[in-house]
Formats: structure tokens, sequence, C-alpha cells
């Protein structure tokens, strides 16, 4: 079983920043890529970034230069801070991660449940 936990959102005021964080554990051989999802109420699932084992990054247009995505392969995890955030920046975020539980198993998707961010005007 491999269970991909966030935490870290909550309640901003515009302009205020937030850290998310995104853990992975269970049975895990080698992650690949990881990123954050998220969907606004009343829309569809989104990307926000994503970052690959070897450390490159890509952002939806509407967060560049205000997010930032990293990760710490030791521990698993991934992170998403961001900074500068503004209401239309609420939403439910998702953390990612294709992985592998086995050397010799297929890369699968797995999906964090997800963390409520709501930036006040």
């Amino acid at each position: 079983q491999v269970q991909l936990v966030e935490s870290g959102g909550g309640l901003v005021q515009a302009g205020g920043s937030l850290r998310l964080s995104c853990a992975a554990s269970g049975s895990i051989f080698r992650i690949n890529a990881m990123g954050w999802y998220r969907r606004p109420l009343g829309k569809q699932r989104e990307l926000v970034a994503t970052i690959t084992s070897g450390g490159s990054t890509n952002y939806a247009d509407s967060v560049k230069g205000r997010f930032t995505i990293s990760r710490d392969n030791a521990k698993n995890t991934v992170y998403l801070q961001m900074n500068s955030l503004k209401p239309e920046d609420t939403s439910v975020y998702y953390c990612t991660a294709s992985l592998k539980t086995t050397r010799w198993a297929f890369p699968e998707d797995y999906w964090g449940q997800g963390t409520q961010v709501t930036v006040s005007s």
C-alpha cells in the first residue's frame, strides 16, 4: 500500500504565503515525477507544478514566478511554496506521484486526499 498525505493548507489573505507538503509512504521502490494539481470549485482539475526525480520543474502559467515546487528524495516528500497568493488560487490542492512499488513493476500514479487552500481578498 502507498499513501500520499498532504499538509499545510489553510486560510490566508491575498498577498500571503503558504507551504504545502506531501509525504509518500508505504511500499515504494522508486518515485519518478511528483506534482501538484488543484480543482477550483466548479472547475476541472488543473496542473499547478511538477518536478522530476532529477529536479526539472514545470509550472502552469498562472503560478509562474509565484509558486515553487521542490522535493526531498530522501524523505519521499514534495513541497509547494506559494507566495503572492491571489483569491483565484483558492482550491483543493492534490499531490501526485508516479512511482514503482517494486523493481519490476510499471510506474503507477498515486494521489493524496487533498488539502484546502483559501485566499481571502
